[in-house]
């Protein structure tokens, strides 16, 4: 994901630096190269070794160290990266970078970066809320630095307060957003339904289906590090929405049909990948419900058909794109869908398929659109999701 790609990684003096160094190991595996900067007092924490040993780069510490890759050390990096995060930032860092002060390789490097800077404060809570503090910040932001705000937990003081570090999952997914995809997605709005609706019966029953969210999620995903505005609405979920996407919270088909509706004028591209319940129970006053020796019949409706709403309401310029999921002649059953739906694509789904369908990492999809049917050999959600996206832009 990150093949080609050059990240900077700044470490400050903390305890949280041990954190960066999974952080390190995670963006090589990913195909990043990746050079690290630390202060002098860093090596405190962690040893120049470990970072040397996880990026195979030698640790920049020193400005004027003679023994050095580059003609001027800092100033090379500085052009090479694709993107700067400095976690953990101390107080110290914060308050050189804010105000112009560069006399370490660690701020050298980065005043000398023109490159997207993300800066992870980790401190004592009190430090971190002290007003110089804050206001060093604010200076960042207006500057053009991203600030990720740290999160509240155990210090090293043994205190619980909001300066820790946050995991390294969620560095890294900054760091992705950044640097991981070319942005043609940028400047677009995508709305994503994933989840299973749920219909109630009664206060303990409801109707669902197996789906886990994950194939719906994996789109947002995509788009999101491609760039575009997303807005996901998601009811029953396996897995936690990703980062960076507006989140709209549903339990039923009716919640979700309200939902689209309300977001669909605005967006450019939607992808209904929920895996709505097709029935819910009538309402109380008309509701039968019969129970003799165990048994319970329970009479139903229709659910709104949120994909048709979709094709017959859409306006000029709108991409929309549908899931289906078929045991029996998927082709032709999908194609259908295609042309009763006024879709622009449908993505079908073999429940027969190993590797495929609800609740799974990877999935097997063909393609279908007016013209052709192309089909995703199995692969993760995420890069279906990717191919899927691709399509569905080169449409507009």
């Amino acid at each position: 994901m990150l093949t080609g790609k050059t990240v900077l990684l700044g470490v400050s003096s903390s305890i949280a630096a041990y954190k960066t160094c999974n952080l390190a190991r995670m963006l090589t595996k990913l195909g990043a190269e990746v050079h690290v900067s630390m202060t002098p007092n860093t090596q405190n924490f962690v040893h120049p070794l470990t970072f040397e040993t996880l990026t195979q780069h030698k640790c920049l510490i020193d400005t004027f160290d003679r023994n050095f890759e580059y003609s001027v050390e800092h100033v090379s990096i500085a052009k090479k990266a694709d993107v700067v995060m400095i976690a953990p930032a101390s107080a110290n860092v914060i308050g050189k970078l804010a105000n112009g002060i560069a006399d370490d390789m660690l701020t050298t490097t980065v005043m000398a970066c023109p490159a997207k800077k993300i800066i992870a404060p980790a401190m004592n809570h009190n430090m971190y809320h002290n007003p110089i503090v804050q206001d060093n910040l604010e200076k960042l932001k207006r500057f053009g630095y991203e600030i990720i705000e740290p999160v509240k937990g155990m210090l090293a003081n043994r205190d619980i307060g909001d300066g820790k570090l946050p995991d390294e999952e969620t560095l890294l997914e900054y760091i992705l957003r950044e640097a991981a995809f070319e942005k043609d997605l940028a400047g677009k709005k995508v709305l994503v339904t994933a989840g299973a609706t749920r219909e109630s019966i009664d206060p303990v029953r409801f109707i669902t289906n197996h789906s886990s969210g994950k194939m719906g999620f994996a789109i947002a995903r995509a788009a999101m590090l491609r760039g575009a505005d997303v807005t996901v609405i998601a009811a029953h979920t396996d897995v936690e929405p990703p980062m960076f996407v507006n989140v709209v919270k549903v339990r039923s088909a009716e919640d979700m049909f309200n939902a689209v509706k309300e977001h669909m004028d605005s967006s450019d591209i939607i992808i209904k990948a929920a895996a709505v319940a097709d029935y819910t129970p009538l309402t109380t006053a008309d509701s039968k419900i019969k129970k003799s020796d165990g048994d319970m019949s329970i009479q139903l409706k229709r659910t709104t058909d949120i994909l048709k709403y979709l094709g017959q309401n859409r306006r000029e310029g709108q991409v929309i794109c549908g899931f289906s999921m078929e045991t029996d002649n998927v082709i032709e059953n999908s194609r259908k869908k295609l042309t009763s739906k006024n879709c622009d694509m449908i993505c079908a789904n073999s429940l027969r398929s190993a590797g495929a369908g609800f609740g799974t990492d990877t999935n097997i999809i063909t393609m279908i659109t007016a013209d052709k049917d192309e089909e995703i050999e199995l692969m993760s959600k995420f890069d279906a999701a990717n191919i899927i996206l691709s399509r569905l832009n080169a449409m507009k």
